[in-house]
Order: C-alpha cells, then sequence, then structure tokens
C-alpha cells in the first residue's frame, strides 16, 4: 500500500493506491479531499485519513509520494500560501518510519504521465505517434504548472526522467494585437507580466477584463477566491452569449497552445505533449475545434516541426495525485 497526496495551497487530495500486479501500473484506490483552512496540520490530516481507508485494505503501508505545491530543497517544503513545513524525515517518523518522497505538484503530474491508461488522453494532435524523445507536460489551473520528462539512455535502458521547473513565470509574449493590447494594460499593475497571469484560471479573468472598454485595475491571481472568477467567465462565455467573455476565452485557447508550443520547441518534445488541469479538461471539445491547437503551431518556419508533435488532452483529473504514488513507488521497487 502507498500513501499518495496532491497538496495544494488551500486543498489537499490523499490516496492510497497500490501496484497491479498484472500491468504494474500504480492504481490509486481510495482517495479523500481536505481543505486546508479545516484542520490544524498535515500531520492531523494524514492521522485521520489513514484511520478512516487504512483498515479496509489490510494490507501495510509501504511508502509515500507527496506532490506539493512549492519547491522541494532536501526533501523539505515551506508552502508559500499555508503555514506549513513538510519535511519528508518528520512525516517518515509520523509514519511509523515508512520512507517518504517529496516531489513538486508538477513533478508528480510528470510522473503520473506513465500511469495513464490510453482512454484517459483524448488526442488533440495524432502527430508522429511512433516517435520517442522528450516530453512536455503542462497544466492551466490556479497557476500553470510545467514540466519535462527527458529522454535519456539507450536500447533497453533508455527511460524518461523527470525535470520540474517554473515554466509559468516565463514572461509572457503576445501573438496577435488583442493580446498586445491586454500586455500593455497589464504592464503598469505589476513589475512583470509572466505567463501564469494570462494563461491560467485566473488568467482568463485577466483576459475578460483586459479587453474592456476600461483599463483593469488589478491583475487577478491565484488568491482572488471571491468575486469575479475564471468559471464565471467560462459560464458567461459559454452559456450566457456574453461576447466579450467569448472572446476572452478565444485569446486564452491561443495563448495557452502558443505556450505549450513555446516549451514544446524549446525541449524538441518529439516524444509529445501532454496538456493537463481542470481548464483543459473543462475545455475539451473547444481544445479539440482548433483554437489550441492554432496557437501551438504557430512557429513560423517550424510549423512543419509542430505538427509531427503528439498533442494530448488529460482526462485523469487525479494526475498529480496517481504521480506522487509512482514516485512512492520507485521507493520500494
Amino acid at each position: 500500500m502507498i500513501l499518495c497526496a496532491d497538496v495544494g495551497a488551500t486543498k489537499t487530495l490523499l490516496g492510497l493506491a497500490e501496484v497491479d500486479a498484472g500491468t504494474g501500473r500504480v492504481v490509486v484506490k481510495a482517495s479523500e479531499r481536505y481543505v486546508a483552512a479545516q484542520v490544524p496540520s498535515f500531520e492531523a490530516m494524514l492521522t485521520d485519513f489513514l484511520g478512516k481507508h487504512g483498515p479496509s485494505f489490510g494490507a501495510p503501508l509501504l511508502a509515500a509520494g507527496l506532490g506539493v505545491a512549492g519547491p522541494v530543497r532536501e526533501q523539505a517544503v515551506q508552502m508559500t500560501n499555508l503555514p506549513w513545513r513538510l519535511d519528508a524525515r518528520t512525516i517518515s517518523a509520523h509514519l511509523g518510519g515508512v520512507p517518504v518522497k517529496l516531489v513538486n505538484d508538477f513533478d508528480a503530474a510528470a510522473h503520473g504521465i506513465e500511469a495513464l491508461a490510453p482512454e484517459e488522453l483524448m488526442t488533440l494532435q495524432a502527430g508522429d505517434a511512433g516517435a520517442q524523445g522528450n516530453q512536455l507536460v503542462i497544466g492551466a489551473g490556479s497557476g500553470l504548472g510545467v514540466a519535462f520528462r527527458i529522454w535519456t539512455g539507450e536500447g533497453a535502458s533508455a527511460r524518461h526522467v523527470v525535470a520540474p521547473g517554473e515554466g509559468g513565470h516565463y514572461s509572457f509574449a503576445p501573438i496577435n494585437e488583442l493580446q498586445d493590447l491586454v500586455l500593455q494594460r497589464l504592464r503598469p499593475l505589476v513589475p512583470r507580466v509572466v505567463v501564469e497571469h494570462l494563461v491560467s484560471g485566473p488568467g482568463l479573468v485577466n483576459f475578460y477584463q483586459g479587453l474592456a472598454d476600461e483599463p483593469p485595475t488589478k491583475v487577478h491571481t491565484p488568491m482572488d477566491t471571491e468575486g469575479l472568477t475564471g468559471e464565471v467567465v467560462f459560464r458567461r462565455a459559454t452559456q450566457e452569449g456574453d461576447a466579450r467573455a467569448a472572446q476572452a476565452l478565444e485569446q486564452f485557447l491561443l495563448a495557452y497552445g502558443s505556450v505549450a508550443g513555446d516549451y514544446a520547441l524549446a525541449t524538441l518534445a518529439r516524444g509529445g505533449v501532454y496538456v493537463a488541469g481542470g481548464v483543459a479538461q473543462r475545455c475539451g471539445e473547444m481544445m479539440r475545434d482548433g483554437r489550441f491547437m492554432r496557437g501551438f503551431g504557430q512557429k513560423g518556419p517550424y510549423a512543419e516541426l509542430m505538427s509531427t508533435i503528439p498533442v494530448h488532452l488529460v482526462l485523469q483529473s487525479e494526475l498529480g495525485l496517481v504521480g506522487a504514488a509512482v514516485a512512492g513507488a520507485r521507493l520500494v521497487a
């Protein structure tokens, strides 16, 4: 039995997983969501979860893999938006000495790619499906996560090694006049406009307000949970006939595709691009209709190369949890 967790700024998903004896795939068998503000500590959350779900497995806990929203250093992380410091050694002691692996949350998502079943992917571009090489994992949610699966080794020993990154904080590069306008309107409000300001849930709000008649007065971030949200703008665009919201969603999808294409080109991700996260899943059919892929392929002389890269939408909503379980399972493999 492997304990796994996807620890976010406000919510944590805890799970218990097993390695399927037939396929070798890691499969999450039980999970529960917790709100950080409603529990006194991470350790208290673990105790509650294992007390509820552990007995039903009838198997010992072998290891734990924890994906955390924050930079992991020396197997510890001080969370940015929570007064929690997670340390693998402390957590291991709390769990009775089992080995514990802490990874960045999108590092965990990248590990989860290898555990996906075919039906958990929607192909947006087939590309050269048999190609081997680097892979990109990218996902817009409250922010923008980016990680890379680097192809290394030769022959039977060749494999992907995960390299996490903070690609959401690269400078934003507009690809048309409307995106230029929004960038110009946001620039006086922050020291630097980054990709995450526009390719994320809050980014959809920033597009919406940046396209209004009057310039915006603030840049929305993941900490803005009240009032206008990305979900509200999405609903206005898809259900309420709001023309500006529809225009914002159009530019959001183009920008999302363009950013994914930039990272795919930078790393020559011939092995495929995997688009994860709740925003992409909510926009599923819109991702297929060409807007995302149009932005992805607009790379000038490299447009033909971009058409050879497989692009998939990840349908598994708990990719980070699955990937954390994979990271934990490797401790006892």
